[in-house]
């Protein structure tokens, strides 16, 4: 595949030259990527890419807007992890040391004008203004603000400050209430998509087996300091080295998929609807057979991928729980030669149990 086009190599030296860059550079993105094949690797690559240029791009107006020398900008979320699609939000937080007061006029004129600086080059951007203990105190209360701060990155501005945030914000983790939140949170999220990854429209984010289960996984692992990769999972015992390339494979795919999405909609869409359907399949190259349209082979391809995230997202839950709860060192109770009960969980005598006696499945239901 051709590398990527260089974008954002020259300092601008007003605004206007920065819209200019930035527009010109994230649509020579978007182009390489449409021409190029359809690959996992082509929507990674796009992926880093956009979030390289919007980070570089979010510096220079740091420095346009003359913020406070003691303040930082920090992208969170999805753009905090590092994951800007085409028409994703960018979500950043401008932290402010403790002794900045908000109702200070130069304060209030430079975030001002940093915000709208943002939203007139064409930064779909979303902020929020906060000290470190407010931060703390707002994610006590919303573990939607406390998940966001979680992937929390620095940009720009005053480190010490940024690096005061991660020391407190580690240290008000409770990883247990924190699991329990985003389990709760995740079942509920999973009803209002109609509770299975076989939707007919289906939101590659959302849905049961989207994107989002695999992203769940990992903020729980986080918080209880169990890894941030599927590698250091599978180093702490979660998962396997099998499981781990089953989960960068599907969640390839399912990245690719949005990715061409956006594309195909023009805009931010997570939903594959049935009128975008099509244009994502062609877009992938697949073309109409005279048994199967083009969106069958793509939805057959999603739904694959989607049905191994379900399944990895429940084995994996299930185990990070089991760490933070410490259901790993709880007694073992025997219910048969083959069964035992641990924490309310069942578990199996030894792992081969189904190779050498495949009925043993039906005891399970027993």
């Amino acid at each position: 595949m051709s590398a990527l086009p260089e974008v954002g190599a020259s300092a601008p030296r007003s605004v206007s030259e920065l819209r200019s860059r930035f527009r010109q550079g994230k649509a020579a993105l978007l182009d390489h990527f449409r021409a190029s094949r359809a690959s996992s690797t082509a929507a990674t690559r796009l992926i880093r890419a956009l979030t390289k240029h919007v980070d570089l791009t979010l510096g220079d107006l740091w420095e346009h807007a003359m913020m406070p020398p003691g303040a930082a900008l920090l992208a969170v979320g999805g753009y905090g992890r590092g994951e800007l699609f085409p028409h994703s939000d960018v979500d950043v937080l401008v932290l402010l040391p403790p002794d900045q007061d908000h109702a200070n006029d130069a304060l209030r004129s430079s975030i001002e004008g940093f915000i709208t600086a943002c939203w007139d080059i064409g930064l779909e951007i979303g902020s929020s203004v906060r000290t470190v203990a407010e931060c703390i105190e707002e994610s006590h209360r919303d573990v939607t603000v406390q998940t966001a701060l979680l992937e929390s990155r620095y940009l720009c501005g005053a480190r010490r400050v940024f690096n005061d945030f991660r020391r407190a914000n580690t240290e008000a983790m409770d990883a247990k209430a924190f699991l329990r939140a985003k389990t709760l949170e995740m079942r509920q999220r999973h009803q209002k998509f109609e509770d299975t990854p076989y939707s007919l429209e289906p939101n590659c984010k959302e849905s049961p087996g989207g994107l989002r289960d695999l992203q769940v996984v990992i903020w729980v692992a986080r918080a209880a300091g169990l890894g941030k990769t599927w590698n250091e999972l599978a180093a702490k015992g979660l998962i396997t080295p099998f499981e781990v390339k089953q989960l960068q494979r599907n969640e390839g795919v399912l990245k690719l998929i949005r990715a061409r999405l956006h594309m195909a909609a023009g805009r931010r869409e997570d939903r594959l609807v049935f009128d975008l359907q099509t244009a994502v399949a062609e877009s992938f190259g697949y073309r109409p057979t005279k048994g199967q349209r083009a969106s069958e082979v793509l939805m057959k391809r999603y739904y694959w991928a989607a049905k191994a995230v379900a399944q990895l997202n429940q084995i994996l839950m299930l185990n990070i729980e089991e760490r933070v709860n410490g259901l790993q060192d709880a007694p073992m109770r025997p219910i048969s030669d083959r069964f035992l009960e641990r924490g309310g969980m069942l578990e199996v005598a030894t792992d081969d149990i189904y190779e050498r006696d495949p009925h043993a499945i039906l005891e399970t239901f027993y």
